[in-house]
């Protein structure tokens, strides 16, 4: 089952969540991010409004799962992280 351009917004957005709740992540939650955002940046369908999000979004989980520390490279970002939800909210 593919997932559509919304499917894929809700995921991107429910894993910022997790990281500005939780303050915490994974490397693998940063690939997911990544290959989900370069999916939307490629898709007609998402309004052209949302791509520099998605592109500040895409260099966060890039620099995430290099990060020696990704826990400290989440809490660094967390008005970013609070930003962008907000954002992704006012698209969908």
């Amino acid at each position: 089952m593919s997932l559509n351009h919304q499917d894929q917004v809700n995921l991107i957005q429910d894993i910022l969540v997790n990281h500005l709740e939780d303050c915490c992540g994974s490397v693998s939650e940063c690939e997911q991010l990544g290959r989900l955002v370069k999916s939307l940046l490629t898709n007609s369908a998402v309004p052209s409004e949302m791509q520099p999000v998605l592109e500040d979004i895409y260099n966060y989980c890039q620099s995430g799962k290099n990060s020696p520390d990704l826990e400290n490279h989440i809490n660094t970002h967390q008005d970013e992280l609070s930003q962008w939800v907000g954002q992704i909210n006012s698209f969908s």
